[in-house]
């Protein structure tokens, strides 16, 4: 199983590359051709714009895997394990509870993206938007995940502390690197 969960997130880490290609080549391209030919791509903005959306949420969910959120955790340091545990749990209900509102908020304009037409590329909306349902889903099925390592108590100190000293150290909750000074 972690195969595929991590093939799926080596898939949506391409996908933030390709969106991130597409974006720079669209608005290059079309500034290039509107200041050198007098022409332009009439699909670059909008289509750069929704590659930005995507690769926005996209990003967000491969972030939450590496924990490279940012955070504060001057105070979650000095706490003592069950503080730790406590905060942790809230942190992680929390967030599955935006990720609920998120998904029932998309859920919610479906329909109104399902009609709404893009002015120029003439695709559906719900194509730009439904991303909500997929970052939604990923994110609270993560949120779950780590709810069920702290209840089966197979978190460790510095994983209950989800903020990591620099973006070099970016593993996952179920594997973190050594904090600087503790021992392993």
């Amino acid at each position: 199983m972690k195969g595929v969960i991590d093939a799926f997130f080596r898939l949506l880490e391409f996908l933030v590359v390709a969106c991130m290609v597409a974006m720079v080549v669209m608005v290059f391209g079309n500034v290039v051709l509107r200041y050198g030919f007098n022409s332009g791509i009439t699909v670059s903005d909008e289509m750069s714009r929704y590659c930005f959306i995507w690769l926005t949420y996209i990003g967000a969910m491969v972030a939450m895997r590496d924990g490279a959120h940012l955070g504060v955790d001057t105070m979650i340091r000095h706490l003592p394990r069950l503080g730790r545990k406590a905060c942790f749990f809230i942190n992680q209900v929390l967030m599955l509870f935006c990720n609920v509102l998120f998904f029932m908020g998309t859920f919610e304009m479906h329909e109104l993206q399902r009609t709404n037409i893009s002015p120029v590329v003439g695709i559906s909306m719900i194509w730009v938007y439904g991303i909500g349902y997929i970052v939604s889903v990923v994110m609270g099925v993560m949120n779950l995940h780590r709810l069920w390592l702290l209840f089966t108590d197979r978190l460790s100190d510095e994983q209950l502390v989800q903020v990591m000293e620099s973006e070099d150290n970016a593993t996952e909750v179920s594997a973190p690197a050594s904090a600087p000074g503790s021992a392993r």
